[in-house]
């Protein structure tokens, strides 16, 4: 008999092991080597970079996509990112703006990349985006999740702004980056010339749009969409990252550099991109202008960092040089943020968040 147990003991180790072992499977998002709607490195099909995805969030029947490492194990420490889209995008287009996707499995990411079919974010989307974090934290299990950021770009940087201190994210998100989407800790101030340029005849037309996926986004904007939140308080790591022409001067102090006791002074280092982004606003080039963004080219972006922050807070501020608004990030300075956002203090959903 008893050696019975131990053999069955065994078998039941055996499985367990070999359970632990096989790659976890997100539901309903099946990981795929290049991931699934990827763009070439240029000319990106209208139809292609305007998805929504293709995961479906159960409560609300809306899409998104989620993407994350195919050698995923069961018990692997990851990182989790909600990245959020602009006024007038999509989810596939966000996706290679910020294109989190090409870095999944060198530095274990799990990134959730929503759709507003609205294109600009509101109140009314906060519990689909509820509800995406808490799909995704229980299939990779809280224990799991070494650290959780917030991701926007431009009004998906706004709507980061004002709902990372509800009740639901305060106590999960560890760190915001915010994608020309506002300075927490003392505002930059968009350049005097900035503005949006006159949208392509295509665009003007409601025919497809070019490869960018921007234009006016349809039926107007809810009420509160563009204005700007209250600095949030709590409690967060922060990166700034903005193109050099859409400001007016990046202030050298931060309010949130403060908080955390980080040195008065940034250190400064450079990362140059030999190749272009993958995506741009096509819309919006009768001609484009350097504020707005023009097309995907190569590139140079200081980074600065305030060091010696307390708690292993980062706060740091990327000025893309010769960049404006739209055009997507190279693939060094992305990963350079990358880097920067797993260099946080981390936890709060490992903790009970």
């Amino acid at each position: 008999m008893r050696l019975l147990k131990s053999l069955l003991a065994l078998i039941a180790l055996s499985a367990t092991s070999a359970l632990a072992a096989e790659p976890l499977t997100l539901p309903g998002a099946p990981c795929a080597r290049p991931p699934v709607q990827h763009c070439p490195d240029a000319g990106c099909a209208a139809e292609v970079v305007t998805s929504g995805g293709a995961v479906v969030e159960q409560k609300t029947g809306r899409t998104y996509f989620l993407d994350y490492p195919c050698d995923l194990k069961r018990g692997e420490k990851v990182t989790f990112i909600l990245s959020l889209h602009g006024g007038g995008s999509y989810g596939n287009w966000q996706r290679h703006y910020f294109p989190l996707l090409d870095y999944t499995e060198k530095y274990r990411l799990v990134v959730a990349t929503p759709f507003s079919p609205r294109r600009v974010w509101s109140a009314e989307d906060d519990g689909y985006l509820q509800n995406i974090v808490s799909s995704v934290i229980d299939v990779i299990g809280r224990e799991n999740i070494k650290a959780f950021w917030l991701a926007g770009h431009s009004q998906g940087g706004l709507t980061s702004s004002r709902i990372i201190c509800s009740d639901f994210f305060a106590t999960k998100v560890d760190g915001f980056l915010s994608l020309s989407g506002g300075r927490v800790g003392g505002q930059a101030g968009r350049a005097t010339n900035f503005g949006v340029p006159a949208q392509t005849a295509a665009a003007a037309a409601g025919r497809a749009t070019p490869p960018a996926g921007r234009a006016t986004p349809p039926g107007g904007l809810p009420a509160g969409a563009l204005t700007p939140p209250a600095p949030p308080m709590c409690d967060f790591s922060f990166i700034f990252e903005t193109g050099e022409h859409e400001i007016n001067e990046l202030p050298k102090t931060s309010l949130r550099a403060q908080r955390y006791q980080c040195s008065a002074e940034t250190e400064r280092r450079e990362v140059i991109d030999t190749k272009a982004g993958y995506v741009f606003d096509g819309t919006r080039q009768n001609p484009g202008s350097k504020g707005w963004g023009l097309r995907p080219r190569p590139g140079t972006a200081a980074i600065l960092t305030f060091r010696n922050c307390k708690d292993r807070k980062v706060v740091a501020d990327v000025v893309r040089l010769d960049k404006g608004h739209t055009e997507g990030l190279e693939p060094k300075v992305t990963e350079e943020l990358v880097k920067l956002m797993l260099s946080a203090h981390g936890g709060k959903i490992q903790h009970g968040g």
